[in-house]
């Protein structure tokens, strides 16, 4: 037995039992309505991409890891390990009942940790493929990737032929946000894998691999990528594009996204979905757009203009912040999003929009407070209840058989997160962590966000 794993699992029982607690509760209640859905995720077996369709009733439990950069953070090994804490927890006490635990649990659940993830609650991560490639300034990449005229795309569009390892970047931040291990690691992956998406997932799940022998936890997760994955492959009458044609759909409609946002609709420069450029543009950062309507609020058009932005900085120097280069500007007409086909008008929609379209009952979410954002969790909760009571794409319960009820939410405590010794950093790679009894110490402390506000 991994002597991490099991301190692991006493820790995270003491401090975080109303956590699992709370998902126990709910996902006894989810036993009984026995709604089922059919969901394909991704595999990742033997570094090789495959396919699989999961059937029967189960109870998701979201996690993520991020796009943006290629190697492992500490941020997201935590929450990795936080989700499959909570997930075999979950499991075990619902076969064994709630009761406070003793050594033969922490046992049971540690040997329950080597296996890969089963029963009825099921772990997955939900990657996000909209996103730029250095949304964080961490990407070891950079500068090729500015070279190659790509700082503005949608990673799902990011090609790796033209990409290399900036020198300047990996000097700079050698013990802080990349190791020379990993840079060793992502310079061979780079060789292997054309999409940029496939590289990250390769670099990533390798590590994952070696950190399953650290810690004693089997890290098999199954991956879902949205939104772009997912509207390729769709026809123009399926989920994701039924969301974004009926937002649309008038005024109201888009008054009432709007208000799950939180902001007045006078000014209309969010848009709900962000055209991408004919030069492959598509940084929701770096588009700035307006909604138009006529004189009788019906939509018009939606005017789009990409420029120069800068995006956000790491955990070491603020002023070392990537830029997404890229200048167009364009305008859609209405037809093109009221009756929406990506195939005709690529875009990227707000995330709150495509998590209705997510099959997860609940998620992990990285330090809402103080990492994260309040105000994307807030909009992604009154989405949910919006849709719930049919105020929010009418008729999808109807139409899918898609049951809006609000998951449930759950953060890694930002004042307990795992992070770079000498630099407090939690976007450190997991390469410049050589010692992890410090991880092990501050332990896993997980709240259950019952009414965030």
């Amino acid at each position: 037995m991994s002597d991490c794993c099991y301190r692991l699992v006493k820790d995270f029982l003491v401090k975080s039992m109303p956590a699992v607690r709370a998902l126990v509760d709910s996902v006894q209640r989810h036993k009984e309505s026995e709604f089922c859905r059919k969901v394909t995720f991704l595999e990742f077996v033997g570094g090789k991409k495959v396919s699989c369709s999961i059937n029967g009733t189960h109870f998701y439990l979201r996690g993520s890891v991020e796009y943006t950069n290629p190697q492992l953070t500490a941020e997201e090994v935590q929450g990795i390990i936080g989700i499959r804490l909570l997930q075999v927890c979950a499991n075990y006490y619902l076969e064994s009942g709630m009761q406070n635990p003793v050594e033969a649990d922490y046992n049971n659940l540690c040997e329950e940790l080597k296996k890969p993830p089963n029963g009825y609650v099921l772990p997955f991560l939900l990657n996000t493929d909209d996103v730029e490639a250095d949304r964080y300034s961490i990407n070891p990449l950079r500068q090729s990737i500015i070279d190659s005229g790509q700082s503005a795309f949608p990673v799902a569009n990011i090609k790796t032929d033209q990409l290399c390892v900036d020198k300047v970047f990996t000097e700079k931040y050698d013990g802080a946000l990349i190791s020379k291990e990993e840079v060793n690691l992502i310079s061979e992956e780079l060789l292997a894998n054309n999409c940029y998406m496939d590289f990250v997932d390769a670099v990533k799940f390798r590590q994952m691999d070696m950190l399953s022998k650290v810690f004693g936890i089997n890290f098999s997760f199954y991956t879902l990528r949205m939104p772009l994955s997912t509207l390729q492959i769709e026809k123009k009458d399926d989920l994701l594009h039924y969301i974004i044609s009926e937002v649309h759909q008038s005024f109201q409609s888009i008054e009432q996204a709007y208000n799950c946002m939180g902001r007045s609709i006078n000014k209309r420069t969010t848009l709900l979905t962000v055209p991408h450029s004919e030069k492959g543009y598509g940084s929701k950062r770096a588009a700035h757009g307006k909604i138009h309507f006529d004189n009788n609020n019906k939509l018009l058009n939606v005017s789009i203009k990409y420029k120069p932005t800068l995006l956000y900085p790491n955990g070491i120097d603020s002023n070392d912040v990537s830029i997404t280069q890229g200048e167009d500007t364009f305008v859609v007409d209405a037809e093109k999003f009221v009756n929406y086909s990506y195939a005709e008008t690529p875009s990227s929609p707000q995330f709150f929009l495509y998590a209705l379209a997510s099959p997860e009952d609940a998620a992990l979410w990285h330090g809402v407070g103080a990492f994260a954002a309040p105000q994307l969790l807030q909009t992604y909760t009154l989405a949910h209840k919006a849709c719930s009571k049919g105020l929010l794409i009418p008729n999808i319960t109807e139409k899918f058989g898609l049951h809006c009820q609000t998951p449930l939410q759950f953060n890694l405590v930002p004042e307990d997160m795992w992070r770079n010794l000498k630099y407090q950093n939690i976007d450190a790679s997991i390469g410049t962590i050589k010692n992890f009894d410090n991880f092990i110490q501050r332990g896993m402390r997980l709240e259950y966000l019952s009414e965030y506000k």
